[in-house]
């Protein structure tokens, strides 16, 4: 087994389930976990989603060199990588919660969350340039918009990690706590998310991730469009309702 999956009311907790390799990604995991968010994405039931890691040394140290070293026994010839996994991500809203370290493709598949949770002894780096290689699954970039070029560029170029503390003072991570509350806290955050409208807070995360880099005009333009979209929804109209009857709304993601 390389993914485990739990429901807990609205909310997927999904465990990278590879702790002998620090949770490294082969064909199969990456499969799996590429197959895995295609089955949320359609399920209606699951409003949000919490990613994190088997064990307590690792989050995922992303590509597992080994194999690829020495031929995958895993792949079955669909050829999704881990670069897939980040470039797809998820429609609905993850969160990442990070115990140990989270390098190389583990940072990029962390920064194709919206959220991140670590714990205290959690580090975080793109080491590629290390091994002569660069991080092809979006963390480059990803890292630059979530942080700023200065920063960022010393994680790309320098290799080196960095702890939690720095993590979050960076703007890289929005929680740090104890171990013992990483998973729970990750999935409290969840249940808050999904106590709003499901397309209005999809809609509001793709809409932030549009909008890095765009002009003014564009930005505008991006905006109008999410505006009109969800204020068409059944969802916008129960809103306003509840809230005047004194009652918690009952949205129909529609």
């Amino acid at each position: 087994m390389t993914l485990k999956r739990e429901r807990r009311a609205r909310i997927e907790i999904v465990t990278l389930d590879r702790p002998e390799v620090r949770n490294a990604f082969n064909a199969a995991l990456a499969v799996a976990l590429y197959d895995c968010f295609e089955e949320i994405d359609r399920d209606d039931d699951v409003r949000a989603v919490v990613l994190t890691g088997a064990g307590d040394k690792s989050f995922s140290t992303g590509a597992d060199l080994k194999a690829l070293s020495q031929g995958d026994p895993t792949d079955t010839g669909r050829g999704i990588t881990l670069v897939h996994v980040c470039r797809r991500g998820l429609a609905k809203p993850l969160i990442a919660a990070v115990g140990g370290t989270c390098l190389a493709g583990g940072l990029e598949l962390a920064l194709a969350c919206d959220l991140i949770v670590a714990d205290e002894a959690a580090t975080f780096g793109l080491p590629e340039a290390k091994r002569g290689m660069l991080a092809g699954a979006g963390g480059v970039a990803r890292v630059c918009q979530r942080i700023g070029l200065a920063p960022a560029l010393e994680i790309v170029m320098t290799g080196d990690p960095i702890d939690a503390r720095r993590a979050y003072e960076l703007g890289l991570i929005n929680r740090v706590v104890e171990r013992e509350a990483l998973l729970d806290t990750a999935v409290e955050l969840a249940e808050r998310i999904a106590e709003n409208a499901p397309l209005a807070v999809q809609r509001g995360k793709q809409l932030a991730r549009e909008v890095i880099g765009a002009s003014e005009e564009e930005t505008w333009a991006l905006s109008d469009e999410a505006r009109t979209t969800i204020m068409a929804t059944e969802d916008a109209r129960e809103g306003p309702r509840a809230f005047a009857e004194k009652r918690p709304p009952v949205w129909k993601g529609r």
